[in-house]
């Protein structure tokens, strides 16, 4: 468990001299950008080159290529600075080897014919998601495939390709951003005694960040839960060198854990996913199982307003990938949802292109 006594929300208030071990860490995260950036620079040639380049151009302040490089350097830093100062450790894949991670790279460059495909005969319905959905197996808003994704989130094929597909779209910051809900997590856990601690990740995906929270507290008792096996199994196997967590297959509208029984939830990138009205089921549902006194730590896409000369971005998303329910996402008032759920909004930061709040139950 982490020793320092700072807070995990201000890991750039000291101006230290960048040491070895942190220069290492911060070249290792650039060079990772890197790769991601011209993995991200060839899908986009490819999507230009077969006519679905968006000519949409947003009526908001759009920020320039260096406003962006600036930002994203700046949750980089802290990043690298939080790891110096040990509230966590540096980031760690999932041991894949470079020959697995040629290969999810390569099948996700071979997917991209068919997700242009579908992209431009506005195919988003995806069949198992729907048979499943006919079925009652699941909700009707799942069974479509978000922004394209081959499978929507049901199939192995689809679980194996996402990271590094979410990864390419944030051209490698996905993994820097969510590690500031990392820091959050860190600051609820401190002065306790971990072993004695339950967090539950709701719509855990495929566990990247549930393994870096293992990383970090090796005895927290941890439960991940997702509405799609395959996505489960992969974050079994996220955590085949680790520990295991509980993997709970379950929607989040019915949390299947008792009142009070868990000291932190965390909810990564869900809620732009989600019609408006299950996001105040969901978000009553994650402070349900909280304990009094537990906290939320939630992380999703920036809203409008949160970076004004940024809105732009936001505008033109939902143009350009199939996310149905982003627009009003962008505008909800996520304060006043976990409000009423009765979560008390305790603290907010916005990590390049995403919005971090943590809440507090009474």
């Amino acid at each position: 468990m982490p020793t320092s006594t700072a807070s995990a929300w201000t890991v750039n208030d000291t101006q230290s001299p960048i040491g070895p071990g942190m220069a290492v860490h911060l070249g290792a995260q650039v060079a990772r950008l890197g790769w991601y950036w011209g993995l991200s620079r060839l899908i986009d040639r490819r999507t230009r080159a077969a006519g679905l380049g968006s000519d949409y151009k947003p009526r908001r302040p759009v920020p320039s290529f260096q406003d962006l490089i600036a930002d994203l350097g700046r949750v980089l830093v802290e990043d690298a600075e939080a790891v110096r100062r040990g509230l966590y450790p540096p980031m760690a894949e999932a041991g894949d080897t470079l020959a697995d991670h040629i290969g999810r790279i390569r099948a996700m460059l071979a997917d991209v014919p068919d997700a242009l495909s579908r992209r431009a005969s506005e195919d988003t319905q995806s069949a198992r998601a729907s048979d499943a959905a006919r079925d009652g197996a699941f909700p009707d808003y799942y069974a479509q495939d978000f922004h394209f994704q081959t499978g929507g989130y049901l199939t192995e094929h689809s679980a194996r390709l996402y990271d590094v597909q979410v990864e390419t779209l944030f051209m490698g910051a996905a993994g820097p951003m969510r590690r500031r809900a990392l820091a959050a997590v860190v600051d609820a856990v401190r002065g306790r005694d971990q072993r004695t601690l339950h967090l539950l990740d709701v719509a855990c995906g495929t566990g990247r960040f549930l393994r870096q929270v293992r990383l970090t507290f090796p005895r927290l008792s941890l439960s991940g839960l997702d509405l799609s096996s395959a996505y489960l199994d992969e974050g079994r196997r996220q955590f085949r060198d680790l520990r295991s967590a509980d993997w709970l297959a379950a929607n989040a509208e019915a949390i299947p854990l008792p009142d009070a029984s868990q000291d932190i939830v965390t909810c990564i990138f869900l809620f732009h996913e989600l019609p408006p009205e299950v996001r105040v089921i969901v978000a009553a549902e994650m402070a349900r199982v909280l304990k009094p006194g537990g906290r939320l730590v939630f992380m999703d896409s920036l809203q409008m307003g949160d970076k004004p000369a940024w809105d732009g971005l936001l505008e033109a998303f939902p143009v350009r990938f199939h996310e149905p329910y982003y627009r009003h996402y962008a505008i909800d008032d996520l304060d006043a949802v976990f409000t009423r759920a009765g979560l008390t909004p305790i603290a907010h930061a916005t990590p390049f292109l995403s919005k971090l709040i943590v809440c507090k139950k009474a």
